[in-house]
């Protein structure tokens, strides 16, 4: 019964014999504790690269001048 709610149910219930109630606590926190270098636009100087590199990016247009007047309105 892979991919049905049945079939996770009983997953679950397996999981919580074979390695305890909190199973799914532990496996959680564990990956909330790997985490920790915050990214790209992480503190002050994350911040300052993410409005720098955002201005190049704004102005770098992918999209051709508008060479139609009676359509810039």
């Amino acid at each position: 019964m892979a991919g049905t709610k049945t079939g996770g149910e009983q997953a679950a219930e397996t999981n919580k014999k074979k390695y305890g109630p909190d199973f799914y606590a532990r496996i959680g926190a564990a990956g909330g504790k790997k985490g920790h270098k915050g990214g790209f636009a992480a503190g002050e100087e994350g911040r300052a690269r993410a409005r720098k590199y955002g201005a190049i990016g704004g102005r770098l247009s992918r999209r051709g001048k508008n060479d139609h007047e009676e359509l810039a309105a």
